[in-house]
């Protein structure tokens, strides 16, 4: 994350620097707003890497859905263990490099 400035009293945004009161950084007592956000107004910009984004997918990918089938997750789980789940090995390695020429670099 790239956040661009120097302090409170002297705050480069987009390649210009403010000074004097209205660069001065102040709490706003408000749940979820960061320090100085209503001093800076709309001029603020934070730059998130490419790798963040990518962390961030990540975990959303690994946090279990709502929407999950209980019944058929316990169906499917007692025909892989009493050996009855047949799987098309074929299709699974089909599949996946699929799913990985479609990502990005």
């Amino acid at each position: 994350m790239k956040v661009t400035g120097t302090g409170p009293k002297n705050v480069a945004l987009n390649g210009t620097s403010a000074t004097g009161e209205a660069a001065k950084i102040s709490r706003t007592g408000k749940p979820g707003a960061s320090a100085g956000a209503e001093a800076l107004g709309s001029a603020a910009r934070v730059e998130v890497s490419s790798r963040a984004q990518e962390m961030k997918r990540a975990k959303e990918l690994a946090t279990p859905s709502k929407d999950i089938d209980e019944a058929k997750v316990a169906r499917l789980q007692a025909m892989i263990d009493s050996g009855k789940y047949k799987m098309d090995a074929a299709a699974i390695a089909d599949r996946l490099v699929d799913e990985q020429m479609k990502m990005p670099e």
